[in-house]
Parts: C-alpha cells; sequence; structure tokens
C-alpha cells in the first residue's frame, strides 16, 4: 500500500489530495508534475493510482510480432525502420514467407501475433486480409493485433474503401484489436516536423473511433524525448483521454521513447532515464481512464522496464522472440527476447507480481508446450 510521503509541498500536497481523492488531473496538473524535480514524490503518487487499478500485479504475454516489409512510402524524421523498394536493407515478406513465420509458434503457448510493418505503396485491404486469414488457418486461436492507423488510411484508399468498410473487411477475415503505432506527437506543430506527410492526427482519432464503434479495441502511443515540449505531451494526452471518455475502446498507453540511431533526429540525442519514469508517471496520472500502462521493454531496456513498474506501469509487453526490427534498428536491444521464466523473474524480483495475460488483459491459464 502507497503510503504519502512526508514533507511535501503545498504544490504536492494539492496534487496527492486531487489524486487520492480520485479526481481527472487538470493540464495544468500535468505540467505542474512534469516539472517537478521530485522523482520520488511522481513515483509514490504513480504508485498510488496503478495500485487502486491493479494492486501489485503486472502483466505480459506470449507474443511475436511479423513485420510484413519496412518499405514505406513516407520519410519520417525519428524513423530508422523505412527503406524505399530496392534499397539496401529492405524487405517484403510473401505470404506464404508469413505462413512459415506463423507456423513456428504452432504448439509453442503463444496467444498473440503483432503485426505491423512500412507502409507499402501497392498493399490493399485485400491484401492483407488474406494474410490475417493464412495466419489464423494456422494459429486459429491467435489473437491477431494489426496494422496502425497510418497503414490503415493507405489500404483504405487503395482498395478505395471508407475507413468503416475496411475496418469490418479486416475484421471479417480474424482482426482483433488495433496497435496504438502512428500516433507520434498530436500536436501540429510538431507533426508538421517530424511526420507532416502520413495520417494526420484528425485521422489517426477517427479510424481508431470507427474501430471502436465496430468492436475492436486498440492502444494508443505516444513519441516522447525528441523536439516536443511538456505542453505538447499533455495536449497529446489530452486528445487520447477525450477519445477515450467518448468510446471506452483504449485497452492501453505506451509511452515510446524517442531512439536516436541511424535517422534524421540523430543530432538531438535521447533523454535520460529519469525522463522516461517521470514521463510514465505523468501519463498514470493523467490518463485516468485508460486502464493499462506499458512499458515496452525492446525500446527502453530491461532495467528500466522494471523500475517503470514503481512509476505507475503495469505491463512489460511479452517474450517478443527476437521477430521486430523496429526499434533495434534505432539503438534499441538489438535481438530482443525474453523467456517466460525471464519475464516472471524481472517482475518478481522488482516486488510484483507476475501475471501472463491474452491481449485483452485476461488471465490466461498456460497450455501444455509440446515439441
Amino acid at each position: 500500500m502507497t503510503v504519502k510521503p512526508p514533507k511535501l509541498s503545498s504544490t504536492e500536497n494539492y496534487l496527492w489530495e486531487k489524486v487520492e481523492a480520485g479526481h481527472p488531473l487538470s493540464d495544468e496538473d500535468a505540467l505542474l508534475l512534469y516539472e517537478s524535480k521530485n522523482l520520488g514524490f511522481l513515483g509514490a503518487l504513480a504508485s498510488l493510482v496503478r495500485e487502486r487499478l491493479h494492486g501489485k500485479v503486472a502483466y505480459y504475454n506470449r507474443n511475436f510480432h511479423i513485420e510484413p516489409t519496412n518499405i514505406c512510402i513516407y520519410e519520417c524524421a525519428f524513423c530508422s525502420f523505412a527503406r524505399k523498394p530496392g534499397e539496401e536493407g529492405s524487405w517484403e515478406y510473401s505470404p506464404e514467407e508469413i505462413e512459415a513465420i506463423a507456423a513456428k509458434y504452432v504448439g509453442t503457448g503463444v496467444t498473440e501475433v503483432h503485426i505491423v510493418g512500412g507502409v507499402h505503396p501497392k498493399r490493399g485491404i485485400e491484401y492483407y486480409a488474406d494474410i490475417i486469414r493464412r495466419i489464423k488457418r494456422i494459429l486459429p486461436q491467435i489473437h491477431v493485433k494489426a496494422f496502425t492507423a497510418v497503414e490503415l488510411k493507405v489500404m483504405c484508399a487503395r482498395s478505395r474503401m471508407s475507413y468503416e468498410e475496411g475496418l469490418l473487411a479486416l475484421k471479417e477475415a480474424g482482426l482483433d484489436s488495433l496497435p496504438g503505432g502512428g500516433a507520434e506527437i498530436f500536436h501540429p506543430e510538431i507533426r508538421q516536423q517530424i511526420c507532416a506527410t502520413k495520417a494526420s492526427t484528425e485521422e489517426w482519432l477517427e479510424i481508431h473511433r470507427t474501430a471502436h464503434r465496430l468492436g475492436i479495441p486498440s492502444n494508443a502511443t505516444m513519441l516522447y524525448g525528441h523536439i516536443e515540449s511538456y505542453h505538447h505531451r499533455v495536449h497529446h494526452m489530452r486528445l487520447l483521454r477525450e477519445l477515450q471518455a467518448e468510446t471506452g475502446g483504449f485497452n492501453c498507453f505506451i509511452p515510446l521513447k524517442y531512439r536516436k540511431e541511424n535517422n534524421a533526429l540523430s543530432h538531438i540525442g535521447e533523454v535520460s532515464i529519469i525522463e522516461d519514469l517521470k514521463n510514465y508517471a505523468v501519463s498514470r496520472l493523467y490518463l485516468h481512464n485508460i486502464p493499462h500502462l506499458k512499458a515496452y521493454w525492446p525500446m527502453i531496456g530491461r532495467t528500466a522496464a522494471q523500475l517503470s513498474l514503481s512509476f505507475g506501469v503495469d505491463d512489460l509487453d511479452g517474450t517478443i522472440d527476437d521477430t521486430t526490427k523496429i526499434y533495434s534498428m534505432a539503438g534499441g536491444e538489438e535481438h530482443p527476447a525474453m523467456s517466460k521464466e525471464e519475464l516472471e523473474y524481472l517482475i518478481s524480483s522488482a516486488g510484483y507480481i507476475p501475471v501472463e495475460r491474452d491481449s485483452l488483459y485476461r488471465p490466461v491459464q498456460s497450455p501444455p508446450v509440446t515439441a
């Protein structure tokens, strides 16, 4: 049980009492938290909310990624992943190669496949629906979490479908939920500088709003630690909080740290682990209506992810099995993979209770693993 720290300032005492009473924080409150130098206070206050929602439980899942291609029509300043057709380091898996990836996980106990990639210049809804059907034939029980709003915008346009038509076609093929990528920073001042040509803030929000209306839950992200200010972060989270109040469709919020290798913003460096932990705490405190907060360990590292559990985080993502290159190409963990046992040890050694979850945060009774 989180105890109120002694010797709080008047501002800290005001924020503690407001959070303890269960009142939503204002934008001004969030900015006060971001400006705080008292990291212990932030951790204690975020833990108050975390334990109110989840006790000492920390979630993980058994998952793998498929990144069908890194060929992309966009050139985002922060991206280390995208390539042009024929460029060195580009790839494009065939449907048969994607089937072969899925087949490796038969009988392993994985519960989720996460599918995101570059925005391909020629692929529409039909192509990606076929990929989902192929995966579901091989892994009938798998939860398919697939395609960012940025990918979906272009898929739908290529197929001359509305967002609703495209999402329904994918849902009929077996799509279960959307990841939260492509949100980056919503404020137009920053979006114009780092990803001006891809899905706008309004388009991202409308695609997720449409998904929620169709019974497709989703996650949400925020790319932080580059050229944005605290004001831009709070604006971003406010738009998510408002959409959640409208639809209730977000499962989880994932702050994603900007990593500096091999992209156009490399010269600005990266923020410290102190800033990472502060950002988790403020996210947990401000986004009172989004139930889960995730530290994506391949991006932030295992030690920082473990520390984040004391700053509001209740989910560390999953086993990954070295199946994603998006963050390793930018300077994250080079070969991201952890076993179930390693994740459970990471959580329990930090003083929390590990619980394997499915993609909707229901505890999983682990099936037997076959050879």
